[in-house]
């Protein structure tokens, strides 16, 4: 009997390598063939000239002085955006954690919507706020330089739920009793949190806060939008510095410095969520949230209430309100609008960017649940370098710079049999890349959650490995697929970096036609520019608040 387990065992082991092997093979080739091959022909067209590569150029480049102001313009914002993030963010991560109160699964919607927003959106919800003729210009009747604080506060408001969602996540699930228990002993309110809780929160606090820094780090949209041509960060100046300048040479030694940025920030990120998994003794979400009791506790919800509103709500309501503050009074005549092409700015009419935009998203959430319910599922089995290295590759794509994909797109695939320049499927590919680290992120806990003795039992039986993920997975993650595809869904409508290049001017994706209605004056594009991007916000809105009547797990990064 022995004998035949041990040689059952490595018999199993060989058939789950295989089959993890099997499994990894397409993300892994769509990874290299749409990430990792226009990724390295743009920096071998930047830095390879009559077959030879030249180095020293990424000496020449970094000595400019106004590319140290972008290095470090963009590690300071990065750095300050997280630590005010954090600041504000964990307050309300305690709130969401400990207290239950009424509203509270509509709240968490709200705060997660800013997420899933597009970057323009968010750009443009607080342009209208403290731009030029803005809503703090009528408030205050004073113009005031908030550039660098417009930048902040929109991290801020793009980031708040990264905080809520990981550090709360895991914070709901701490004993409460262990604490309690220490105070009991003789600790302070504060020696017991210090001492019992904080050990228990900092590898989360430490992921949120390195998700921030890496979202911000690698900032476009916000910044394009807000910093005009003073500001810039690494992607803005490399969209720059591709587009405008034409200079791939400085383009290619920027992208490599942020590919070994992003590089870091994912292997200390992988580290932290590994110390994660081993904190203090959890329990059900249930358990550890109770109602508020006594002033101070209410006036902490309050306060969170509060900030919520003038930090997330706020910027949306002016938005809403500079789309309908039309020269003639307020209405829809800026909407109206979109249905005409006579501006020239678009060989369509704005407003068909809604149907393109709708196309392609779809598009790229089924390629997105494809490649990253693939991937998840070769993630299952945690252990092995092999596999880490996996979850990190497809990890990428959320920092490395967008701009450079998609201009890589247009350089790389150019040729038979990858000639795709005029193929309407580029814009979804590119958008899927991004889809599909949610799509990981947000299927693994559930898989990983399900009963290995089950596919077990399955094999024994003689189920094929396509059969027990039908027969065992499927049932059990269903509800995850539909959250994940909803999340590529929303991720995939507001792609700007990489879709700017290749969006074709007779199929715009809608914030493609809010960015370049904001590059042109007049009131009238300014208008639509708004109409356009409430129009997307209520999408982006009305699909995160569908997700959260389905979902059933809270604790999740996503």
């Amino acid at each position: 009997m022995d004998l035949a387990r041990t040689e059952v065992a490595p018999r199993r082991s060989r058939k789950e390598s295989a089959t993890r092997i099997g499994l990894m093979a397409l993300p892994v080739a769509f990874f290299a063939v749409f990430f990792a091959y226009p990724v390295a022909a743009i920096v071998a067209r930047g830095l390879k000239i009559d077959g030879v590569w030249r180095f020293g150029r990424i000496g020449a480049v970094l000595a400019q002085s106004d590319i140290r102001h972008v290095l470090w313009f963009t590690t300071w914002q990065a750095l300050a955006s997280t630590a005010l993030t954090l600041l504000i963010a964990l307050p309300g991560a305690y709130v969401f954690a400990r207290f239950d109160f009424r509203g509270k699964q509509v709240l968490r919607a709200v705060v997660t919507v800013p997420f899933v927003l597009p970057t323009v959106v968010v750009g443009t919800a607080f342009l209208a706020l403290v731009g030029r003729g803005g809503f703090l210009d009528h408030l205050w009747g004073v113009r005031l330089d908030t550039t660098v604080w417009a930048i902040l506060l929109a991290h801020v408001f793009f980031n708040y739920a990264v905080v809520v969602r990981t550090v709360g996540g895991l914070w709901s699930q701490l004993d409460p009793r262990q604490e309690e228990a220490a105070r009991m002993l003789g600790a302070s309110r504060f020696a017991a949190w210090r001492r019992v809780t904080l050990p228990a929160l900092s590898p989360a606090v430490a992921a949120a806060a390195l998700m921030v820094f890496l979202f911000t780090f690698t900032s476009f949209g916000v910044v394009q939008i807000l910093g005009g041509p003073t500001f810039s960060t690494l992607e803005v100046e490399i969209y720059r510095q591709t587009s405008e300048i034409f200079d791939l040479a400085t383009a290619a030694v920027l992208t490599i410095v942020q590919f070994v940025a992003v590089g870091a920030i994912l292997a200390v990120h992988a580290w932290t969520v590994r110390r994660r998994e081993t904190a203090l003794r959890l329990v059900a979400p249930e358990v550890a949230a109770r109602r508020p009791r006594g002033a101070g506790q209410w006036a902490l919800l309050g306060g969170v209430l509060a900030s919520i509103l003038v930090l997330l709500v706020l910027p949306l309501g002016v938005l809403v309100q500079r789309s309908l503050d039309a020269p003639g009074g307020y209405g829809f005549a800026y909407y109206k609008a979109l249905t005409s092409a006579d501006s020239g700015i678009f060989l369509v009419a704005p407003i068909a960017a809604i149907g393109n935009s709708l196309e392609y998203a779809l598009a790229a959430t089924a390629v997105a649940v494809l490649i990253g319910g693939l991937a998840a599922a070769a993630l299952t089995r945690r252990t092995g370098h092999l596999v880490r290295g996996f979850d990190a590759l497809l990890m990428l794509p959320l920092g490395v710079s967008a701009v450079t994909v998609g201009f890589g797109f247009l350089i790389a695939l150019d040729e038979p049999p990858l000639d795709l320049r005029s193929s309407w499927i580029l814009v979804p590919l590119a958008q899927a890349l991004v889809g599909v680290p949610f799509v990981v992120r947000t299927m693994l806990p559930v898989l990983r959650a399900v009963d290995g003795r089950l596919r077990e039992a399955a094999a024994v039986l003689g189920a094929s490995p396509w059969r027990v993920w039908r027969e065992v997975d499927l049932p059990m993650v269903r509800r995850a697929l539909m959250i994940a595809a909803g999340f590529a869904f929303a991720v995939s409508l507001g792609e700007f970096g990489a879709t700017v290049f290749i969006a074709r001017p007779d199929n715009p994706t809608l914030p493609v036609a809010v960015a370049r209605l904001l590059g042109r004056a007049g009131d009238l594009n300014y208008g639509q520019a708004m109409a356009l991007s409430t129009i997307l916000m209520v999408v982006c809105a009305v699909a995160l608040l569908l997700l959260e009547r389905i979902r059933t797990d809270r604790t999740g990064e996503f």
